[in-house]
């Protein structure tokens, strides 16, 4: 038992020296979303396949033959309610701790994390019952991102916020 535990500590060890051009961050971090620099507290979790957004006053509409989704979020950092616009992506089925499923807009946004930056998918929920307001799931951090669970607020966000509202 003991051999095994001391193999599995050095594989482990190995494939943390091979993160290559990963950015390894802390199970808690700030994120910025938006062209605006909006700061965000996330956690991240490899438990949810799925990135989720507190958002307030979910409106879908059209713009010009486009499905559109309009949103306030709240700004971490200032307090303040920040009103988004993004195409409406899919809608999605998704089920909840307790069993039930709830039908949520999925948006796609730029987000940045330390000196990554992604677009990715994002449905759009009131979270106002969890502790953080983003959750930022594995299929947004693949590839990019690794989690020290021992570590948290690691990072601040050195993207180029150009263009994070496209």
């Amino acid at each position: 038992m003991t051999a095994m535990l001391l193999i599995s500590k050095v594989v482990f060890a190995a494939d943390a020296a091979g993160n290559g051009d990963k950015t390894v961050v802390g199970w808690l971090e700030h994120v910025v979303v938006s062209q605006a620099g909006l700061i965000l507290e996330a956690k991240l979790d490899t438990g949810a396949d799925t990135s989720s957004l507190h958002a307030e006053n979910i409106n879908r509409f059209s713009r010009d033959g486009q499905r559109m989704v309009r949103f306030d979020v709240l700004n971490t950092e200032t307090g303040k309610l920040v009103q988004l616009e993004r195409p409406l992506a899919r809608m999605v089925r998704i089920r909840e701790h307790r069993g039930d499923y709830q039908r949520r807009p999925v948006v796609r946004m730029w987000i940045c994390v330390g000196t990554k930056k992604k677009r990715i998918e994002v449905n759009l929920v009131d979270r106002s019952a969890f502790n953080y307001p983003f959750l930022l799931g594995r299929s947004a951090m693949e590839g990019d991102i690794v989690i020290d669970p021992a570590r948290s607020f690691t990072t601040s966000a050195q993207c180029d916020l150009r263009d994070m509202d496209q």
